[in-house]
């Protein structure tokens, strides 16, 4: 079993689920980022006890090289899209889209599909597929 898939059935005994796990350098620290969702939301109690239960498993397998910090939170509600399933959760919700043509997409997440995606935007509807994707995330409109 991979490491990543010990984390995934860690956190879905805890019953939310694994969106997605990042390893990044803030302020010269090494950070080992686990983001999880729930359709009731994820509070502060369930990130501190999905971190318990994971840091044995990242002891006996090391994630990083040296030191690092083990951060376990929410996406958010603004949040990158990276797997097709990101995109089937976020129908409904205000995205924006850049392609490999560099054109940006921004509007609502029509549908999701194992192929594409339709934005609703200004201009009218754009279907988008996956693989011309270079990045995506939601937005919120304060």
């Amino acid at each position: 079993m991979s490491l990543q898939e010990s984390i995934e059935m860690t956190v879905n005994s805890c019953g939310v689920q694994l969106y997605d796990i990042v390893t990044t350098k803030e302020n010269d620290k090494n950070i080992y980022r686990i983001y999880i969702t729930s359709k009731d939301g994820v509070s502060l109690d369930k990130c501190a006890e999905i971190s318990r239960l994971i840091s044995p498993i990242l002891d006996v397998e090391e994630p990083m090289q040296g030191n690092y910090y083990l951060e376990v939170s929410s996406p958010g509600i603004e949040r990158k899209l990276k797997k097709i399933e990101h995109f089937k959760a976020s129908v409904g919700e205000k995205i924006k889209v850049k392609d490999i043509a560099t054109e940006v997409y921004k509007g609502e997440l029509l549908s999701a599909d194992d192929k594409n995606i339709v934005i609703k935007t200004e201009l009218g509807d754009e279907t988008v597929s996956y693989d011309s994707i270079l990045s995506a995330a939601t937005y919120f409109e304060w």
